[in-house]
């Protein structure tokens, strides 16, 4: 333990952040990198617990204390070593993650936690300004091919460990660059996607292929995945979006949110957002906020992104609405510690400016005469009580304004396109919910396939996914190889 007293002398501080009358101008990170004393200082919080519950709120299950440890005595590429062990990409963990690790910190219960993300990203960015972040190429190489289908943050992981134990992959993207949900999803104010190419470059000169512009299924047979390749690992995500079923909803003005931030960013990559790469259109046309009266019909991270990105588009107006309650602004009791806690979250985005509205029941999509969005139908939920049963009453019914309407109200599962009805013609399976079902060692039904990452548990955290795909690179090499030396996955508090 480096400083004793630390976590009693200083306060908890994050990053600083660029002025919002100047980061609404452009698509630049938010955050700005915080200097090595700051981060030296934060680390000196850190009270190396006996029991470090950040261990089990993170579920790559990184070693936070010993990394904490190391920065505060200086020994940065100590740190470097700790935190990459675990953790493939602290890159883009350090940058987009919820950071559960911080709910889980001893030092959360009474005061501000450690301010463990700010550190992991200080930590790998002096990486690679130090040139620590070097291409680790196998020493002997197994013989044995492995396909990965899906570039996002799981199929990288799984990508990036298999080559590690000696295996030659290839990653298949179906878009024209790769990232997945890094690259066509997370808005570039919150990851440059710079630091997608950094990583990927280094993974290339590591030995990993990467074929772009290839949908398995359609470009390119599973089967022939199967008859070429040792092994394949599914890692498409859960794409297919929850839409709204409520009167208009066909009105012209409808959009899922992932849409219209995938076009911002292929505008800031200066890739068409009108047609493919393929030439062929897309179906939602160019999505605009531009001077329209914008709501978002959802209130998490992707409705979020959506309000930030609304903003430099410079919408007349922007109002996010949720089904669910307002959360405490504190801890609610229904989430004690070490849980990842029930609380109103204020992202950089609602810095910026938009209203929000809470308990909103959707009534209706008000369109004109032209078949165009022009207003949404709204009601305030509340619970009565009708003969000792809770029931919901809809009161105060009224009409705002709305030519453009993001529904980023979450994501169903994978898409259930030509892979996965090829994948079910050879014996493989949906569960209940719709993603790929695969047994505890990550394999389906199908011979020589293995899936990971949102695409088998459903929607979640990208800390998730890479911890996903290292545990589905295992079980993999395992498979091939009859043992492995992959390290097996941490045990975290959401499997407890």
């Amino acid at each position: 333990m480096g400083k004793p007293t630390g976590f009693l002398e200083i306060d908890r501080k994050t990053a600083l952040k660029r002025p919002v009358s100047e980061r609404v101008t452009d698509y630049k990170e938010i955050e700005l990198l915080a200097s090595p004393e700051a981060t030296e200082a934060q680390a000196s919080r850190c009270m190396d617990c006996g029991t470090p519950f950040c261990h089990n709120g993170c579920p790559l299950g990184n070693i936070i204390p010993e990394f904490n440890d190391a920065v505060f005595e200086q020994n940065w590429k100590y740190a470097f070593e700790i935190l990459v062990s675990t953790n493939n990409f602290p890159e883009f963990t350090g940058r987009i993650c919820p950071a559960p690790c911080e709910s889980a910190c001893v030092l959360g219960i009474n005061k501000p936690a450690v301010a463990i993300e700010m550190i992991e990203k200080s930590i790998i960015e002096k990486a690679y300004a130090e040139g620590w972040v070097v291409p680790q190429i196998p020493a002997k190489r197994s013989g044995k091919r492995v396909a990965v289908v899906g570039s996002g943050p799981a199929g990288l992981a799984a990508a990036s460990q298999l080559n590690k134990a000696g295996h030659l992959v290839t990653v298949y993207e179906r878009a024209d660059r790769v990232g997945g949900l890094l690259r066509f999803g997370i808005p570039d104010f919150k990851l440059d996607k710079s630091t997608i190419d950094r990583r990927v470059a280094v993974m290339e000169q590591e030995g990993i292929e990467f074929i772009t512009n290839t949908a398995i299924g359609q470009d390119i047979k599973l089967a022939k995945l199967q008859q070429e390749f040792d092994a394949v690992v599914l890692t498409t995500g859960s794409t297919t979006p929850r839409l709204i079923q409520a009167k208009g909803n066909d009105a012209i003005g409808i959009f899922p949110a992932m849409e219209f931030l995938s076009q911002q960013n292929k505008r800031v990559s200066g890739i068409d957002v009108v047609k493919n790469h393929k030439g062929e259109n897309y179906s939602y046309g160019d999505i605009l906020a531009t001077g329209k009266h914008v709501v978002v019909i959802g209130g998490g991270d992707t409705g979020s992104d959506c309000v930030g990105t609304s903003n430099r588009h410079k919408a007349k107006s922007i109002t996010q609405i949720e089904v669910m309650p307002k959360p405490p602004v504190d801890r609610a009791e229904n989430t004690p510690w070490p849980n990842w806690p029930n609380m109103l979250r204020t992202s950089t985005s609602h810095e910026e400016g938009a209203e929000r509205l809470w308990s909103i029941s959707l009534q209706e999509f008000v369109k004109n005469e032209k078949g165009e969005l022009k207003a949404l139908v709204i009601g305030d939920i509340s619970m009565k009580n009708v003969n000792g049963k809770l029931e919901q009453e809809i009161s105060n019914v009224r009409e705002i304004p709305c030519d453009l309407a993001l529904i980023a109200a979450g994501f169903l599962h994978t898409d259930h396109l030509n892979m996965i009805e090829e994948l079910k013609n050879q014996g493989g399976s949906l569960d209940e919910r719709g993603n790929i079902a695969a047994d505890g060692t990550y394999k389906t039904l199908v011979d020589k396939v293995f899936t990971a990452g949102d695409a088998r548990r459903g929607q979640s955290l990208v800390v998730w996914a890479i911890s996903e795909g290292r545990e589905a690179a295992r079980q993999v090499d395992l498979s091939l190889m009859g043992k492995t030396n992959l390290p097996g996955k941490a045990i975290s508090s959401f499997d407890l």
